[in-house]
């Protein structure tokens, strides 16, 4: 039963995307595994966890286009969801380290020795344990979107509103994670990561193994999602972002369609933070920063909003080109490129890229049918009579 919803839920296009996703999950590892150091199709471990972090931010992106392009809720505080399941895993990272840390304390992390705290803050309890920050990753993210989505979407708090007060949120978090009494590390957050499950997290193999992980979760993403917006339940979040008021007239009950859909999206999120901490090695409160919510929102209106691979894409393209910009004499002026993109493809290519694309082909379909019709029409009409 479950293989035919997937199978009913994905198109050739979709399928297409998810085989290219694995090809990709295969063939980057290999190339770093496989081939000596000197030859020209070895892939260096850096690289392997630069196209990682990729990955993430393109799961990132795909849980921001679930909630935008699908249900018209736009997000700008995405980013806190993203933060709080990576500092879910970086908790779990920083309890593995025990000894080997500068200070060689058995338990408490390096900073709270330095800060001379007596004892482990009972929310770190069980963090030891991998199972429980992986329920973690997903129950903090997931739990702060209900809550907060609970009292936004029960006052019908909508619009350019409901976007100021996400942003709020995650500058508030951003402030708090700051502050060294919360806890977390302070400005210098949670890094100097030993292990994952034994396992030493700078191997070759290690970081191989976390890029399939992350192309595995992003393909999950996007299935999960593809049949979320090719249910009945997918019908109703695009009449909701159409015609909110109409859908709630309708007899639905908008706000608790728009809560559920809220919360996954954060749990996605969430799993997106974890899968990246890992590979950068290194959790801080700037991952709250408002500004990198918005840019994740950008990602998604550049690749095409409402049409997840579109997301994907998008997510893949811009952080290629930050990579580009910000490694030579150029870096100084990203948020100019950034912003100036956004502004382009605002006004070129409303629909971003993938939306533009789905568009010329429908009419191009649209066209190809008429013309085969009218040819139809033009055989079966009967010949004039003969004077």
């Amino acid at each position: 039963m479950i293989a035919a919803i997937v199978l009913r839920a994905l198109d050739r296009g979709a399928i297409a995307f998810l085989v290219t996703l694995a090809a990709i999950g295969v063939i980057v590892p290999l190339l770093n595994l496989l081939p000596p150091v000197t030859s020209s199709f070895y892939l260096s471990s850096y690289f392997v966890a630069l196209f990682g972090k990729y990955l993430c931010y393109a799961l990132l992106a795909l849980a921001i286009d679930l909630i935008w392009g699908y249900c018209g809720i736009l997000s700008l505080g995405h980013g806190a969801f993203f933060a709080l399941g990576g500092y879910a895993m970086g908790m779990y990272l920083m309890r593995q380290i025990g000894t080997r840390g500068v200070y060689a304390h058995p338990v408490l992390p390096d900073f709270m020795v330095f800060l001379n705290w007596p004892e482990l803050p009972i929310y770190w309890y069980g963090f030891q344990h991998f199972a429980y920050a992986a329920c973690m990753v997903l129950l903090v993210p997931g739990a702060l979107a209900f809550v907060f989505g609970w009292f936004a979407f029960r006052s019908r708090v909508t619009g350019v509103y409901l976007s100021i007060i996400t942003q709020a949120l995650t500058f508030a978090l951003m402030l708090g994670f700051f502050r060294n009494n919360f806890g977390f590390g302070g400005n210098n957050g949670l890094t100097d990561f030993k292990d994952i499950l034994g396992f030493n997290v700078q191997a070759p193999g290690t970081r191989s193994a976390l890029f399939m992980i992350s192309a595995l979760a992003l393909m999950l993403g996007f299935t999960i999602c593809r049949i979320i917006v090719s249910s009945k339940f997918g019908k109703v979040l695009v009449a909701i972002r159409d015609a909110e008021a109409r859908t709630r007239f309708l007899g639905y009950r908008v706000e608790a369609y728009k809560l559920l859909v809220f919360t996954l999206s954060a749990c996605m999120a969430g799993v997106a933070g974890a899968l990246y901490v890992p590979q950068v090695g290194i959790i801080n409160p700037s991952e709250f920063s408002p500004a990198n919510s918005i840019e994740a929102v950008i990602w998604v209106a550049v690749g095409g909003r409402g049409t997840l691979t579109g997301a994907v894409l998008g997510a893949l393209l811009v952080n290629y080109g930050k990579t580009f910009f910000t490694s030579g004499v150029l870096a100084p002026y990203w948020l100019f490129v950034l912003g100036g993109l956004f502004v382009a493809v605002t006004l070129l290519l409303p629909r971003g890229i993938v939306g533009t694309v789905h568009h010329w082909w429908k009419q191009r379909s649209q066209l190809r049918q008429v013309d085969h019709n009218g040819g139809e029409a033009r055989s079966m009409a009967p010949a004039p009579a003969a004077e």
